[in-house]
């Protein structure tokens, strides 16, 4: 169970510096060197100048342009030598980043996002044979005053994203995507806060942010929004190298051990270098010159590549934007690394981060009431007389049961108490009527809850024959099992301590079920995922950080138990090993899905045999219906039965422990098995 939920941060200024990287303090009165630009942009038509981008032309590497802002004049092209191609009209582009690769439709492109301050928009084009194009869907509104763009492709599933800093401390996470008819836009994932204005953003392959927070220092945080945040300090004024006020941030890759952070101190006049190979530890510092030998004397946004630009540019180039000088610096990497004793290393397009198979959501439930971590785990039932009305019962663990529709929205909200998880079966007897028993975890009085689902009224009724206690301090994980033996019912629970315990229940002959003792299990640590395979009488066990476990469900099974699968023997697996859910083919055969925590993925295995295992997906965001990826999932459900339009061959619900897209509270996505199957080359029923 994950108490590790963050959507959002506000960080304060004063936690700055509490261990700075790079060993010495102190950035008064450093002897640098001075590397002196190779070219220099045409001093831009309107005066002004505060961003640039490099658009690398991979066939033709001398022939890369770069782009940069002129305010009311809005883009201009330039090529490497600093000539003037072409002028686009861009509203009053304030800052700008470029993105190569980029897929839309059946074509692949370069992308360029510009923040245009006349409404504080963004602004989408795509650009080839030194030509831009606008290709946004609209302008996007922005809602704050926009300093810094920088874009990112999730390394998961290659999603465009763009991170647009602000005036008033604003991080904004947006992902951009195609529309029905090719164009573009976009749409918010998260937003972070800090406290003071921000001047630009980078991110890089691996899944960071490095921000500049002007009188404050550099930041770094993951890009992931489903991931947790981990914002930590790489620099700041009079703590560490940084003299008074950081402007720009830029990234160089040129390889192991030649991967840097290039940050301008522009109170300083100068440009710091940090080993992002090192944990960001300082490098040492340059001034830039400007080919004519002028000084820059306070170097504004930057950017930076690692693959050679032609013979001048062997290694590279860093963009420094000279805002005096309205102009921007072309400085070869290799002057750099020669003047600070450096290794420049030898930059090749970066490969592709190896994936799992990736799927979306159909359907996401309205957002938990509770706030933090409070969504847990669900429960199906699938309607056999009309599956479009099948529900979900899911927890909140802080609060109570939440019932569900196949759209998402609550039908019932039952306040009985702090529920972990849940579980149902259909067929119990219950004063000479079968019916549907569903039982929770009550962590609010250690009991376990027991409900009937008027299917009718599609409604939880209790029917618990008083509180039926656990006998554990905090009961977690809980199952249901119905025995093909004799038809019992039983229901598995485990404590916050290595104890799992099974209870059969019974009808006590007044409309109330009483949950009576069978069964006491042992496990070196902490368990919480549990399902049973009626059919064939087995209990699946998930302890969280060691093994998936296989054995008998009967209550005369004991603890004899068998490793289906060891967390340290299969690297696409990571601990907490959490919920766990059957998709049954018929015949014994079907699939087993168990959520792996540590990694964001659901590992699937089969059923029959030796359950081995298949491979792993991922659930990610689908901006188009504005429904998020699926994060640090605790509780999740599988069925193969009809749940009706998109999900006729059943569906897997599982529950997000990060809601983005906008951030909200928590809640349950409702994933299509037909997208699992087709992902993963699976069966459907």
């Amino acid at each position: 169970m994950s108490s590790r939920h963050r959507s959002t941060i506000t960080v304060m200024a004063v936690a700055v510096a509490l261990a700075l990287p790079g060993g010495q303090a102190g950035a008064q009165d450093v002897q640098v060197p001075t590397v002196q630009a190779t070219a220099s942009t045409q001093r831009t038509a309107s005066g002004e100048n505060n961003d640039a981008a490099i658009v690398r032309n991979d066939a033709r590497p001398g022939a890369s342009r770069i782009i940069a802002t002129a305010a009311l004049d809005g883009l201009e092209i330039s090529d490497l030598s600093g000539k003037r191609l072409a002028t686009v009209p861009a509203g009053e582009a304030a800052a700008v980043d470029a993105m190569p690769g980029v897929t839309i439709g059946e074509r692949s492109t370069t992308v360029v996002a510009a923040v245009d301050e006349t409404g504080h928009f963004l602004r989408l084009y795509t650009f080839a044979n030194d030509r831009l194009a606008e290709a946004g869907a609209r302008p996007i509104p922005l809602g704050f005053a926009a300093e810094g763009i920088c874009l990112f492709r999730s390394p998961q599933d290659g999603a465009l994203q763009a991170f647009i800093v602000g005036d008033g401390g604003e991080i904004d996470q947006q992902v951009i995507h195609a529309t029905a008819d090719g164009r573009l836009d976009a749409r918010q994932v998260r937003r972070i806060h800090l406290p003071s204005p921000l001047s630009q953003c980078v991110a890089d392959a691996a899944g960071h942010v490095y921000v500049s927070e002007e009188a404050v220092g550099i930041w770094r945080f993951n890009a992931d929004a489903e991931a947790d945040t981990e914002a930590r300090v790489v620099d700041a004024p009079r703590l560490g190298h940084i003299e008074e006020e950081v402007s720009g941030v830029a990234l160089y890759d040129g390889g192991d051990g030649s991967r840097w952070l290039l940050a301008g101190d522009a109170s300083a006049g100068r440009v710091n270098v940090y080993d992002r190979d090192r944990d960001d530890a300082w490098l040492g510092a340059f001034a830039v010159a400007a080919p004519d030998g002028g000084t820059v004397e306070e170097p504004g946004l930057l950017a930076a590549t690692g693959l050679p630009l032609g013979k001048s540019f062997p290694h590279g180039a860093l963009l420094v934007v000279d805002e005096d000088a309205a102009d921007t610096k072309l400085v070869a990497i290799a002057d750099i690394a020669r003047a600070l004793g450096l290794d420049p290393g030898n930059a090749t397009a970066a490969a592709s981060p190896a994936t799992v198979p990736t799927v979306t959501a159909l359907v996401e439930t309205t957002p938990m009431s509770s706030f933090g971590d409070a969504a847990d785990d669900p429960a199906i039932w699938a309607n056999p007389d009309d599956p479009a009305a099948s529900l979900v019962i899911a927890t909140d663990k802080k609060a109570g049961l939440y019932v569900y529709d196949m759209q998402g929205q609550v039908v019932q909200f039952l306040p009985d108490g702090k529920m972990n998880n849940v579980d149902l079966r259909e067929g119990f007897e219950l004063g000479g009527e079968k019916v549907v028993l569903v039982t929770a975890s009550n962590r609010t009085d250690d009991s376990i809850a027991i409900y009937r689902l008027d299917t009718a009224a599609r409604r939880l009724v209790d029917v618990a024959d008083g509180v039926q206690p656990t006998g554990f301090d905090d009961p977690y994980g809980l199952c249901m099992y119905r025995s093909p033996r004799d038809g019992a019912m039983y229901v598995f629970i485990n404590g916050d301590d290595t104890g799992k315990r099974q209870w059969r229940l019974a009808d006590t002959g007044n409309g109330r079920v009483r949950a009576e003792l069978v069964r006491e299990m042992r496990f070196e640590s902490q368990t919480e995922g549990c399902v049973v395979d009626d059919d064939a009488g087995t209990l699946y066990v998930n302890e969280e950080d060691v093994a998936m476990w296989r054995m008998s469900a009967e209550p005369d099974g004991g603890d004899a138990k068998v490793a289906v699968e060891r967390i340290e023997d299969n690297p696409a697996i990571r601990d907490d090993l959490e919920g766990m859910g059957i998709y049954h083919l018929g015949e014994g055969r079907g699939y087993i899905v168990a959520s792996s925590q540590g990694n964001d993925t659901y590992a699937v295995y089969r059923l029959e045999g030796e359950q081995a295992y298949v491979g792993s997906f991922a659930v990610v965001a689908d901006p188009v219906r504005g429904i998020d990826g699926i994060s640090e999932t605790d509780g999740l459900e599988v069925t193969s039965r009809n749940l009706g339009p998109g999900f006729e061959h059943g569906a897997m619900i599982a529950q997000d422990g990060r809601n983005v897209m906008p951030v909200e509270n928590q809640n349950y996505k409702y994933v299509s098995w037909k997208a699992i199957a087709d992902a993963l080359g699976l069966e459907m029923r």
